[in-house]
């Protein structure tokens, strides 16, 4: 049974996802995706998973959302999946995947429906 999770040790709700998962005796294998990114396949299959369209999983509210002019409803899903992979900070996290299922852990015990 393999579990990552796409991790920053700088966001509570990653830091209290990963320790629910520890909780739960679960040690997963842990991608700090500011540091290497996932690439644009891995971006496409998380995005698939979990049923989302690419802004579903973009962190709305980072200002270089606003700046990189993100927000303009004709950018279709190969730029914004493009933006995420150029500036990985716009990746909403942490998300967690096992076996072909993936969770965003906000809040952290929605991980708990894949496991």
């Amino acid at each position: 049974m393999s579990i990552k999770i796409y991790h920053n040790p700088r966001c509570s709700k990653s830091r209290q996802t990963l320790q629910l998962l520890k909780d739960n005796q679960v040690e997963p294998d842990i991608v700090e995706y500011l540091k290497a990114p996932p690439s644009r396949e891995e971006l496409e299959q998380v995005l698939d998973m979990l049923g989302l369209e690419s802004r579903g999983l973009m962190r709305t509210k980072e200002k270089e959302y606003k700046e990189l002019g993100l927000d303009n409803p004709d950018l279709d899903r190969d730029a914004l999946i493009s933006a995420m992979l150029e500036n990985p900070k716009l990746i909403e996290r942490p998300i967690v995947i096992k076996d072909g299922k993936a969770a965003i852990g906000r809040p952290p015990e929605k991980v708990l429906e894949i496991l």
